[in-house]
């Protein structure tokens, strides 16, 4: 057996931790720049006490945005960047800390894309503090981001590009609205089933996925009908957490391998493209596995997912799927049509999907058929 675990060099989580990032930022450097989502709210205090230089992330992060940061860092002198929001802001801190220090351009270091050249130089030292529960990205080695000239996501990917501190304070999700809790929960969810099953799949990486399932199952529909229900939250920012430390050392699937093809071309949130493909990814596995691997791994760890969730030692792998679909109904997740993506567009998503580096951690490879049906049945 033979694996590697890696992760941020320090995770500081609870409640009322983000009051001590200004000291905990002036320990690596002195000209901070913090990167924020699109509303600068929540920062403004940090931005106040560091007296800091800001760059907005208005979206998902693209090459140009990622260019513009760089340069924002360069001339400002700044020496260490701060990403305070979701997915969007701290993988784009985390690009721009990289890009920053290595020259070129952000496709020189692009995956699939790009050129996929190795970051020569350690990034800026890079602080992550997620307000919303459901990337992970404060402790993955990557940051995905979009080319509008190759209709694409990618990541830059590096081992360097580990935040020095993931900071995660569960109070700085209690005003997410039921909307961006369900399509954020739903793709931490996702984050723990896929590394479970995972053809890179590894004994601790199991334990952190069964203990944030465990966490996700009970937490997420009460955090959606109740944003302020402090254990739902604490419990979503952990699973949230944990799939982050399970997706970059065991790798994803299916529902990421379509994901980075659809948000590539369409603007649709990354949680949203997840959290509607998720039962259908789930199901193609299940009947692929069945029909082919009876006795894979995967499929025993399909069927101990399904006993997690609806608490039934006798549950198949079909009832934790069937199960998943019933909260998705719950919690309003929205089919593919529904962010302008028509029938007619799905075969091209299939062969781009097919290549997608989250692909290749499927539990084993899905035809070009069983990949449609996939797709088709979450449009």
């Amino acid at each position: 057996m033979h694996f590697e675990f890696a992760t941020a060099t320090r995770i500081i989580f609870g409640e009322g931790t983000a009051a001590t990032l200004p000291e905990l930022a002036r320990t690596f450097g002195a000209r901070p720049l913090v990167v924020t989502g699109a509303s600068k709210a929540r920062a403004a205090s940090l931005v106040s006490a560091l007296s800091a230089e800001t760059f907005t992330v208005p979206g998902e992060p693209t090459v140009e945005l990622i260019r513009e940061g760089a340069q924002r860092i360069l001339d400002a002198a700044s020496d260490v960047v701060i990403s305070m929001g979701g997915g969007s802001a701290i993988d784009a801190g985390k690009a721009i800390a990289a890009v920053a220090t290595n020259g070129g351009e952000p496709l020189d270091f692009l995956e699939v894309v790009g050129r996929g050249r190795s970051l020569a130089a350690p990034p800026l030292p890079f602080i992550a503090v997620p307000t919303t529960a459901g990337t992970g990205s404060e402790v993955t080695r990557n940051a995905v981001l979009g080319s509008t000239e190759h209709g694409a996501k990618a990541s830059l990917r590096s081992s360097l590009m580990l935040p020095r501190v993931a900071l995660v304070d569960p109070e700085l999700t209690y005003r997410l609205p039921p909307a961006a809790t369900a399509s954020t929960g739903l793709d931490a969810m996702t984050q723990l089933i896929e590394p479970y099953v995972s053809a890179r799949a590894n004994p601790l990486v199991d334990s952190i996925c069964v203990e944030g399932l465990t966490r996700a199952a009970k937490a997420l529909r009460r955090a959606y009908r109740d944003g302020a229900d402090v254990e739902a939250r604490r419990d979503m920012a952990l699973a949230s957490l944990f799939g982050g430390l399970a997706l970059a050392n065991s790798g994803l699937g299916v529902v990421h391998g379509f994901a980075s093809p659809l948000g590539g071309s369409w603007r649709a949130p990354h949680g949203a493209l997840c959290a509607a493909l998720l039962p259908h990814g789930m199901a193609v596995n299940v009947a692929a596995l069945r029909a082919r691997a009876p006795q894979h791994p995967a499929l025993e760890r399909y069927t101990a997912i399904a006993r997690l969730f609806t608490c039934r030692n006798a549950a198949s792998a079909e009832e934790g799927i069937d199960w998943v679909r019933a909260v998705c109904a719950e919690l309003n997740v929205l089919p593919l049509r529904a962010w302008g993506i028509t029938q007619a567009d799905l075969p091209g998503v299939v062969e781009k999907a097919a290549h997608a580096s989250s692909m290749q951690a499927n539990p084993l490879p899905l035809t070009s058929e069983e990949l449609l049906a996939a797709v088709t049945a979450a449009w």
